[in-house]
C-alpha cells in the first residue's frame, strides 16, 4: 500500500469514526439534557470527506460492487473491453457531477455560506469534493485509456 493511499483510507477512517463519536455523544447528551450542539453539522463534514474519500479509493483499487453473472462467461478480450467501457461512463458519471457541483461552487463561492449553528463554511466542503470528483475521473479515465494486464 502506498503512502498516499495509507494516509487518504487512514483519513477517512478517522472521519468516519468522527462522525460516529460525535453523533453518539449527541445522543447521549439529548438524553441526559446536554444536547451537543451542531453536531448535524459536524457529521455532515466527516461523512462528506469519508464518503469522498471511500469513493476515491474504491475507484482506483476496482472495488466498486459488480454483478459477475455475465461478465465472468465472457472472453478477456470482451471483459477487458467491457471494463474500459464501464470505466468511461462512471467518467463521464463522475465529470456530470463535477460539472454541477463545480457550477454550484463557483456560484456561491463568494455567499459566504456556513452553517446554521457551528459555522462551517460551506465553501471548503464544496472545494473537498470537488477536489474528490476531479481525482475520480482521472483515476477512471486512466482505467479506461490503460491496457490492463491478466
Amino acid at each position: 500500500m502506498s503512502g498516499l493511499r495509507k494516509a487518504v483510507t487512514l483519513t477517512g477512517g478517522i472521519a468516519l469514526l468522527a462522525a460516529t463519536v460525535v453523533d453518539t455523544i449527541a445522543v447521549i447528551g439529548r438524553h441526559i439534557g446536554l444536547p451537543l450542539r451542531g453536531s448535524i453539522e459536524l457529521v455532515q463534514v466527516a461523512v462528506l470527506v469519508a464518503g469522498s474519500l471511500a469513493l476515491l479509493v474504491a475507484t482506483v483499487d476496482r472495488s466498486h460492487a459488480r454483478v459477475h453473472l455475465l461478465v465472468d462467461r465472457m472472453s478477456d478480450d470482451a471483459r477487458a473491453a467491457l471494463d474500459r467501457f464501464s470505466a468511461l461512463l462512471g467518467a463521464l458519471f463522475f465529470a456530470a457531477l463535477l460539472a454541477g457541483a463545480g457550477w454550484l461552487m463557483a456560484d456561491l463561492w463568494n455567499g459566504h455560506e456556513e452553517s446554521e449553528v457551528v459555522g462551517v463554511p460551506w465553501r471548503w466542503m464544496r472545494l473537498f469534493a470537488n477536489v474528490a470528483f476531479v481525482a475520480i475521473v482521472v483515476a477512471l479515465l486512466g482505467q479506461a485509456l490503460r491496457r490492463r494486464r491478466p
